[in-house]
């Protein structure tokens, strides 16, 4: 029987090398798992609108703090033990634009913070899986014509174990949940069903009588000119899309959107041909 001799220092890196193998698969089925329950948003490269929009995350946990989408620093916030805690430059600057004492402090600030609560909705466009936790990229929708983002970590334990998939995704849904998608109201046609059998008991209509022979032809008369024709109607004014319309007035004009996005007070409607119409308390407020 042949033998192999392997080197005692070769055996350690073979067993070290074992839970990095594992540990990346992990994390894949991890990312695989979460991106599939919380379908990712595209953002523009300024982080300026959105491309494509995904799932809308509806925040179930308070104390994200999250800064101006075009600013270069982004804020991280991290949940634990059932909690949300912002890191250091999270605090201190949410701490410095409630005081007052930002520069140019017209609500809300344009370097400011802001801290979003429960019932918040947000976009998630990026899920990454770490060594200490998964880390969620959020991105929201324009607040006093600012949008925000900022990173919330999901860690784990203390001891560094990594969860499964399903545990992972059980930890996200303590913070989000996901709103269900909206269905475009659409005026269904009706089909036209066959006439039904008159009911047990009830007497059928006779049919028809028999139509009478033609009578005897009357003498041609003198043809008699034709009335003029009417006069041309004016033609309908084109239809328009102006600020300060409301949703009753856009959907009487270019018919029912494509897609509709509720977010708090404000809603967006999708049209192919027309582009994003945004809606604030029932009234246009930006057409893009």
């Amino acid at each position: 029987m042949r033998t192999i001799t392997v080197s005692g220092s070769l055996i350690p890196l073979l067993i070290m090398g074992m839970p990095f193998v594992a540990s990346a698969q992990s994390k894949a089925a991890i990312e695989k798992k979460l991106t599939s329950d919380y379908a990712l948003t595209q953002a523009t490269a300024d982080q300026t609108d959105i491309v494509t929009a995904g799932a809308i995350l509806v925040l179930k946990k308070g104390n994200v703090v999250m800064g101006p989408s075009t600013q270069t620093a982004i804020y991280q916030s991290t949940y634990k033990d059932g909690k949300v805690s912002p890191n250091f430059a999270g605090k201190l600057n949410n701490g410095l634009t409630r005081l007052g004492r930002i520069p140019g402090t017209t609500p809300p600030p344009a370097s400011g913070t802001r801290t979003f609560v429960p019932g918040e909705k947000m976009w998630v466009t990026k899920i990454e899986c770490r060594d200490d936790g998964v880390v969620f990229d959020l991105f929201t929708d324009a607040y006093a014509e600012v949008r925000y983002r900022a990173a919330l970590k999901f860690a784990f334990d203390k001891h560094g174990v990594m969860p499964s998939a399903d545990q992972m995704a059980a930890l996200v849904g303590e913070v989000f949940k996901v709103q269900p998608a909206e269905e475009t109201k659409g005026e269904e046609q009706q089909q036209q069903q066959p006439a039904a059998p008159p009911a047990r008991g009830q007497r059928q209509a006779p049919p028809a009588q028999a139509a009478a022979p033609p009578a005897a032809p009357e003498p041609a008369l003198a043809p008699i000119a034709p009335p003029p024709p009417p006069p041309d109607e004016p033609q309908a004014p084109p239809k328009e899309l102006k600020i300060g319309q409301t949703k009753d007035q856009v959907v009487a004009n270019f018919g029912q959107p494509e897609k509709v996005v509720k977010l708090g007070t404000k809603e967006i409607y999708y049209y192919k041909d027309l582009g994003k119409v945004t809606f604030v308390n029932g009234k246009v407020t930006d057409v893009q």
